[in-house]
């Protein structure tokens, strides 16, 4: 929390506006739409809400299919399933780690052909890092297919000079407790056209028809966020630029102490590309590190009570998913065999980064 949050809470308790809604939510929404350059936003209770609320205004339903990225958190795919629909997972580049545009071609050359056009391509930005997005949007334009921009873990990441958030169909924002903002817990929906965003928060207050007693034409959700939360997620957009220079400190020191060990990789920052560096991570070649392997890494730092967390599992390896289509080659399940996240807090002190990069060293030595 960086001290701001408090009048703004405060605001909410002396007003009596707790929930639900309220000023903050309004103003909360507005400075998200001035930050990311996108036109209209819908504060939500999470991204998770912000994702299965565009499936729905994209008419999503039984029977059809979703491409999304493997190599991400499941929240990215479980509302496809809500919606009765298919998920079919894609593989990653290497180059950023993100949705591989040569696959995702290949998926939706095959679904278009065989008459079952995809509803929709999730793609997202993994680690705050943008995906390809030149390659990624000419593939949905050319087989006319929206695309969902999961920026969850990429607020203050940008794409040629623009803001993440601002490329899709729908783009999606996370204010989670572990996001480079927070609200405690929350989300956001973003469009370029105002009719889609009225219709979320239409049905994100339970879609509560416009009639003196409650009446209800359609089945609505419990999805919106609190006056207090958005509050709080109005002081924090007030640090988010000091947060994402935190954040690439943190992965500049790690790359300077750590980044001429063998075998260690960390990354990747394309050109024109420039990410929040909400986690910092690398993968790491045994066969270059004298057998070192990702596994002893994350071990050697728990002994020294120090958390660090494997890159995700990819979706498509999941026990829930296990019979949903992939198309792909092995990116994705080499970056999770191989790759680690570091510690990535705003709030990490010198102090504290040396002490892992020193234990990193530790097991190379």
């Amino acid at each position: 929390m960086s001290g701001h949050e408090l009048r703004y809470v405060q605001e909410a308790f002396d007003s009596n506006w707790i929930a639900p809604l309220g000023p903050h939510v309004d103003a909360f929404e507005q400075e998200l739409a001035a930050y990311t350059g996108s036109s209209h936003v819908a504060a939500l209770s999470s991204g998770t809400a912000a994702l299965h609320l565009s499936l729905i205004l994209l008419g999503v339903s039984q029977g059809d299919f979703v491409l999304c990225q493997t190599f991400t958190f499941s929240a990215s795919a479980n509302p496809i399933m809500y919606q009765g629909a298919t998920p079919v997972f894609i593989d990653s580049e290497p180059d950023t780690w993100n949705i591989c545009p040569e696959a995702l071609e290949k998926a939706l050359k095959f679904y278009t052909n065989r008459g079952t056009k995809p509803k929709a391509v999730i793609g997202v930005h993994l680690y705050g890092m943008p995906a390809k997005l030149q390659e990624t949007l000419a593939l949905c334009e050319k087989y006319d297919v929206p695309f969902i921009e999961d920026a969850a873990e990429a607020l203050g990441s940008s794409y040629d000079g623009q803001k993440l958030g601002s490329f899709g169909t729908f783009s999606i924002l996370s204010f989670n407790g572990n996001k480079i903002i927070t609200t405690s817990g929350g989300g956001a929906l973003l469009a370029a056209q105002e009719s889609p965003i009225a219709k979320a928060r239409f049905l994100a207050t339970q879609a509560r028809d416009a009639a003196p007693h409650y009446q209800h034409s359609q089945v609505g959700y419990n999805y919106r966020i609190s006056n207090v939360c958005a509050g709080i997620g109005r002081g924090q957009l007030m640090v988010l630029d000091e947060r994402v220079r935190q954040r690439r400190a943190n992965f500049l020191h790690y790359q300077r102490t750590l980044g001429d060990l063998p075998g260690l990789t960390f990354q990747p920052e394309s050109k024109g590309s420039f990410s929040n560096r909400w986690l910092s991570c690398f993968t790491l070649d045994s066969d270059k590190a004298d057998g070192i392997t990702r596994e002893e890494v994350r071990v050697a730092l728990e002994r020294e009570n120090i958390e660090s967390r494997p890159l995700w599992k990819p979706m498509h390896l999941q026990p829930v998913f296990a019979a949903c289509p992939y198309f792909g080659d092995t990116v994705s399940e080499q970056l999770f065999a191989n790759g680690l996240c570091l510690p990535s807090g705003s709030n990490l002190s010198e102090s504290d980064l040396f002490r892992v990069s020193d234990a990193v060293k530790a097991v190379f030595e």
